[in-house]
């Protein structure tokens, strides 16, 4: 559909810290962007959320502005805009009123742990322990998932009990309260979710697609506060009045990781690594969904439309990745700024033995401790920033290697592509690659090539893609058409011998971390 006209796709990326409203042309190229950062709160140890309000209000800036952008660059953006995708932070969980349109509490952020000893009750009391609901919903009991905090909510939040109580209560992930404001709001807003984002709730059946009914009556969840499940890639409903992108179809929406995988073009046996505040790995396993016995979590890869096929992942989600550089840089104030760390690190050839263990609030894939905490070990007097910035990189790595290893083992050698010399090939995003040197750390670690494309922003653009594809912009044979144009490999340096001896002292310093939730302050 390139005819005469010039044709464009927005894509809305609501991330952990920032939001971007990102326009597409036909050729996938970004016309127009732009940016803003939001408040993180942290009321308690542990505790992490957003304001919902300023997450709307940063999406309604950055969409003007981005248009006003690409306007100003001579783009007909107003006239071509066809679609727009949206792609969000997932498991980020809130409650609002549907008679007044207001939160009832702050958002609580996928990395929250406040739902700790939830988490242990419901271990405690359901005969399935904490692997319960894995069988439907491929999920562990754990504090990173909707559903938790949910309850937390319930419990806990006298405006959510009334609510609730009152029928007035609408739940819903990141995605669904923007689409509710963006397609009307109290004026008849759309309560819905796509298939990714409510496959990280817990209570999503992963063969229907749908709530699962023996779920929410053990977890006492009203059906009724659910938004109602779409595919990834279908037009949901049209933009209201007020917004500077009315009329357009909302037509593609999923969980950022999803967007990531969409973005990177993953099929069957493929696999993508992320790396933002965490680190999120995913394989694509097709049509078949695949049951961990490694610690990894099975998942819903993307449904590109109504009718069309499911295809499953198995993921491994890693907490604290490049949120470990902002704790470089803000708390310890060894960095300015988070790009300096690759040449602060390059001024060693190695950590000098120090081992680095980012287990700020546990540890998510493969190990699921969460009375893990952080650790640095094998400090002496030769120690300088340097090798403590080194070894935050490394532990970037290591823990990409932890769940890699963890896949392998699921897929077996049949549900995994191989290049020509046998060799995986893990595909990269995010902002953290432009950083060479934790590319090629992370190519020596795993012992194979690193693939990083041209464009790095992955996410928004599987959103565009999505959202394209629901309209006609594109095909799906263009979106999975090979695009090697511009990638950079990097392939691994590091001696064989070297890696392994690496890896024994990565595992004894992850040993270091556990149990250690209880110190006294």
């Amino acid at each position: 559909m390139s005819g005469e006209e010039p044709v464009y796709i927005g894509s809305i990326d609501q991330g952990t810290s920032s939001t971007r409203f990102l326009i597409y042309d036909h050729s996938a190229h970004i016309v127009g962007s732009h940016q803003v950062e939001f408040t993180q709160f942290y009321p308690d140890a542990g505790w992490v959320e957003h304001d919902p309000v300023e997450l709307l209000e940063s999406v309604r800036t950055c969409i003007a502005k981005a248009m006003d952008k690409a306007t100003a660059d001579g783009h007909n953006v107003d006239k071509g805009l066809k679609a727009i995708g949206l792609t969000n932070q997932r498991e980020t969980t809130m409650l609002w009123s549907k008679s007044t349109g207001y939160p009832l509490h702050n958002a609580i952020v996928w990395m929250d742990v406040r739902t700790s000893s939830i988490c242990r009750k419901l271990e405690k009391d359901l005969p399935g322990g904490r692997t319960h609901f894995v069988e439907t919903c491929g999920l562990p009991i754990s504090t990173y998932f909707s559903a938790t905090k949910l309850l937390w909510l319930m419990e806990n939040v006298d405006a959510v009990k009334e609510a609730v109580k009152a029928g007035d209560a609408l739940f819903g992930t990141i995605d669904t309260w923007l689409i509710w404001n963006l397609t009307g709001g109290l004026n008849g807003g759309l309560h819905v979710t796509d298939v990714s984002n409510a496959s990280r709730t817990m209570l999503m059946n992963l063969k229907t697609l749908d709530w699962d009914q023996p779920t929410l009556k053990t977890l006492r969840i009203p059906a009724e506060i659910l938004p109602r499940i779409v595919s990834n890639s279908e037009v949901i409903g049209q933009i209201c009045s007020g917004w500077a992108v009315a009329g357009v179809p909302i037509s593609g929406c999923l969980g950022d990781q999803h967007a990531a995988m969409l973005g990177q073009a993953c099929q069957r046996g493929e696999a993508k690594s992320t790396y933002g505040t965490g680190a999120f790995i995913l394989l694509n396993t097709g049509e078949e969904i695949t049951q961990s016995t490694h610690g990894l979590l099975t998942t819903l890869a993307f449904k590109l439309g109504a009718e069309a096929p499911t295809n499953y992942a198995l993921e491994g989600s890693i907490a604290i990745a490049g949120a470990a550089v902002q704790w470089l840089r803000d708390s310890l104030g060894i960095i300015q700024s988070a790009g300096e760390i690759e040449a602060l690190a390059s001024e060693v050839e190695s950590t000098g033995g120090v081992y680095f263990v980012p287990a700020f609030n546990g540890l998510f894939a493969p190990w699921w401790r969460d009375d893990a905490r952080g650790v640095c070990i094998g400090i002496t007097r030769f120690t300088s920033k340097a090798h403590i910035a080194r070894a935050v990189l490394e532990s970037m790595c290591f823990q990409v290697k932890d769940v890699l290893d963890s896949m392998h083992k699921d897929a077996g050698e049949k549900g995994e592509v191989k290049n020509d010399k046998g060799e995986f090939v893990l595909r990269v995003d995010g902002g953290a690659t432009v950083n060479n040197l934790l590319m090629q750390i992370q190519a020596d670690l795993l012992g194979s090539p690193v693939v990083r494309p041209a464009d790095i922003e992955t996410t928004a653009l599987g959103a565009a893609y999505a959202a394209g594809l629901a309209v006609g912009v594109w095909t799906e044979d263009e979106i999975f058409a090979e695009k090697a144009e511009r990638a950079t490999i990097f392939n691994p340096e590091l001696d064989e011998e070297l890696r392994k001896k690496k890896l024994e002292s990565w595992y004894k310093a992850v040993s270091r971390t556990f149990d250690l939730a209880d110190l006294s302050l």
